[in-house]
């Protein structure tokens, strides 16, 4: 099997022996042999190719709220995997060993997109989540691993930061059923000094897909003490979900735990996190929770109309499903955002 899939395009040669890849933001302009900052597309004989392709840094069958996706068929699995490799450099990063280390070059276990469509369909998983690492570093296997699930009748959930250019983003959410968009703070100086990219991208790629896609769209916001957590930002970043997405869009403010290059910084205090889901539920928002930590009531799911607990949960468990047939409140008839089925998982 091929280690990597030729001609991929999203590139286009400079004329001076470099080509630079047009796939996200930073434009990375290579010569002969080297490699983007994502480490995975690199020029080999004056064409960009992926070198991940068809290698996944491993696999699990996660619930579907791990993603986290609260309102995408909750209680149902997903087959998880990734690759090595990523286009943003967040000093936080809690996959940084699988992201950063040129070792996952030759431990990545071999998979075909068909295989990997096959697998999920013998595991009785509803979706593959494209995860671990940005999947839109690696475009092309993540598209075809798509298609593949798409003719078995499994869906696709990408994980990703929603760094991406608009030519390849549109082509890569077609393929997409569900997303959970890492928006990690609301402001330039966060993105610029501890992710490396910018935010403005990061706000187009959210309005992209919630208008102009079908794709399932959530946020999540990793909360930092003293970096992204202020009162201030947290008014800012949920007023902009409110009116330039829409009120029904739903948030996950997630502890964050010291790693990679902040190990100076503490965990985010639970008050952090209430304080934040408070705020984004003043502000409008209809669903908002908790996560990476346990907190029953915040991270469970209410009707916006009339307050009636929709879905219980208890980390990844269900226990109270209050939705009828067509994913509405049992108490009021409005109808809750999401896709909704009765999975094994359910309770009754």
């Amino acid at each position: 099997m091929m280690a990597y899939q030729l001609g991929t395009k999203y590139w286009h040669d400079l004329g001076d022996g470099r080509i630079q890849c047009d796939l996200c933001p930073r434009f990375c302009k290579l010569h002969a042999e080297q490699r983007g900052l994502c480490f995975v597309r690199q020029n080999l004989q004056q064409q960009l190719v992926l070198t991940s392709y068809g290698r996944s840094s491993g696999f699990a069958i996660d619930p579907i709220e791990k993603k986290p996706l609260h309102h995408f068929y909750p209680g149902s699995t997903v087959f998880s995997f990734g690759t090595a490799g990523c286009n943003l450099a967040c000093q936080f990063c809690q996959n940084w060993d699988m992201n950063k280390s040129r070792e996952m070059d030759t431990l990545m276990h071999l998979a075909t997109p068909e295989a990997i469509a096959a697998k999920a369909k013998q595991l009785q998983c509803l979706s593959v989540a494209y995860t671990y690492n940005d999947p839109v570093i690696f475009h092309e296997y993540a598209i075809d691993t798509a298609s593949a699930c798409r003719e078995l009748g499994i869906r696709s959930v990408a994980v990703s930061a929603g760094y991406v250019c608009p030519d390849p983003r549109a082509e890569f959410y077609h393929y997409m059923d569900a997303a959970n968009i890492d928006l990690k703070a609301f402001s330039e100086r966060f993105y610029h000094k501890i992710t490396g990219g910018h935010l403005a991208v990061v706000l187009d790629t959210l309005q992209y897909i919630y208008h102009d896609t079908s794709v399932w769209l959530e946020l999540t916001t990793l909360i930092i003490p003293n970096e992204n957590d202020s009162t201030a930002e947290l008014e800012q970043l949920t007023q902009w979900v409110v009116t330039h997405l829409d009120p029904e869009v739903p948030i996950h403010f997630s502890a964050f735990h010291p790693d990679w290059k902040m190990l100076n910084k503490p965990c985010t205090p639970l008050a952090s996190l209430v304080n934040a889901r408070d705020i984004a539920l003043k502000n409008g928002i209809q669903y908002a929770y908790v996560g990476n930590v346990l907190h029953k009531a915040a991270d469970s799911t209410f009707c916006h109309a009339c307050g009636q607990l929709l879905i219980g949960r208890d980390w990844y468990q269900l226990l109270e499903w209050n939705l009828d047939a067509q994913g509405a409140c049992t108490a009021c008839g409005t109808q809750c955002a999401g896709h909704f089925i009765r999975t094994l998982a359910s309770p009754a």
